[in-house]
């Protein structure tokens, strides 16, 4: 039995600084030498690599190596220029072009990091010239931006899915709706928000033939969803397979098609691709082992009896765990937060009537706006990065934001027709 201190340790080493991956894997390693238990340790080794061990998780290099394509290959102008011909017009309207284009963004690259670093370099600056305050504009990109991990193809719905052994083609089709539901939220909360700017100049209304151009250049990189997901839900290829294609797909777009890139620039890409890959998939496999240290705790069972003594309500019990998962978005990644947290939280609502996919939706959107909020979110870090403008003006503006994607929350986890609706359509539940 693997003493439960080490949960603490884990905690004390996240509060003193240590990064993540060191704090994963150090706790229940300190926790079993101390209680000389050799055996656990070299079990807590090898559950390390089975934690890699796993052809699901090739999708994730290969999405990310996608996002570079598509980051580095000219996308993100073609993105705006169809957003603003869309929506430019209307109250708020650089705002509103933010949204949409962060909503279309992370359907092509399915990261909040990469997607806040291209369109809040091009459009801070922007909105700061047609009279937005900057510190909102900044906030703003933060707010709508963690869409990025909510629209599919998302790299933390792959690895709930991993983790859950549930269908991916379910979880991609499961995040369209709530992820559209955020994108309206976020534009209504910025046409509410706009009325404290009354300088802000306003666009006319984009002809039939400026939104047909701008449509025209955005189509082709605008097909990679419908690649991938036309692809896995026809059954042409699996989610490790779409992702190789959705590589093939933005390297001849970018390279031959657009031209944007040069073939001398796609190595140093790989290379990019490969450490930052290497990053994350190390944390999956400390954040699996940690997980295993969890079960042989007994620490899975004790919060299992808590939440069920709290009450047996599944509304009242997702409402507590949607608190819960807010909370460890402030402080920890999506991706080690549900290596950790989904085999011990998802059973518990599983065997109340909650869909295990619905639940993983619900989970996934928690820990993406756990990205843009204080103090600890990766999102606010980068928008502060490219603003200049200080972290606590970005965190105190992003508020009202905030607030809106905790309501489309609630929202999603109390009505599971608008997560569960689309797949079940479509036949894959």
């Amino acid at each position: 039995m693997v003493s439960p201190i080490f949960a603490l340790y884990f905690l004390i080493l996240l509060f003193v600084g240590v990064p993540v991956l060191f704090a994963l894997g150090l706790a229940p390693a300190i926790a079993l030498f101390q209680a000389d238990q050799i055996l656990f340790m070299n079990m807590l080794y090898q559950r390390l690599y089975a934690g890699l061990d796993n052809f699901l998780l090739l999708a994730l290099p290969f999405f990310m190596l996608a996002g570079e394509f598509m980051v580095n290959g000219g996308i993100t102008n073609r993105i705006i220029t169809f957003s603003q011909t869309m929506v430019q017009h209307m109250r708020g309207g650089l705002g509103h072009v933010v949204i949409l284009a962060s909503t279309l963004f992370g359907a092509l690259t399915g990261s909040a990091v990469a997607a806040t670093s291209a369109i809040g370099n091009m459009m801070i600056p922007e909105m700061e010239r047609y009279k937005y305050d900057r510190t909102y504009a900044a906030a703003l990109t933060a707010a709508a931006t963690v869409l990025g991990t909510i629209i599919p193809p998302s790299g933390i719905m792959l690895i709930y899915a991993f983790v859950m052994n549930t269908s991916v083609a379910a979880m991609f089709m499961a995040g369209i709706v709530p992820g559209l539901i955020l994108c309206v939220a976020l534009m209504l909360v910025n046409r509410w928000q706009i009325q404290k700017y009354p300088d802000v100049e306003q666009f006319p209304r984009a002809t039939a033939a400026e939104r047909a151009a701008g449509f025209k250049v955005a189509i082709l990189p605008l097909l990679t969803p419908v690649i991938i997901l036309g692809g896995i839900y026809g059954g042409i290829f699996t989610p490790t397979e779409a992702a190789a294609v959705a590589v093939f797909y933005a390297f001849i777009l970018s390279v031959f098609i657009m031209q944007i890139l040069k073939m001398k620039d796609v190595f140093p890409m790989f290379i990019r691709i490969a450490i930052n890959a290497a990053a994350i998939l190390i944390i999956v496999a400390a954040a699996s082992g940690f997980a295993s240290a969890i079960s042989l705790s007994g620490v899975a069972k004790e919060i299992t009896t808590f939440f069920y003594s709290i009450t047996d309500n599944p509304y009242l019990l997702f409402f507590i765990m949607n608190i819960f998962l807010f909370i460890v978005g402030m402080f920890l990644d999506a991706g080690p937060a549900i290596l950790i947290f989904a085999p011990i939280l998802a059973p518990i609502m599983t065997n109340l009537g909650i869909d295990p996919v619905h639940f993983g939706v619900v989970m996934v959107a928690n820990l993406s706006i756990g990205l843009a909020t204080p103090p600890m979110g990766l999102v606010l870090f980068v928008a502060s990065g490219v603003s200049g403008v200080p972290l606590q003006k970005i965190s105190k503006a992003i508020l009202p934001f905030l607030f809106a994607e905790f309501i489309v929350i609630f929202l999603i986890s109390f009505f599971p027709v608008l997560v569960i609706g689309l797949p079940q359509m479509l036949g894959m539940m």
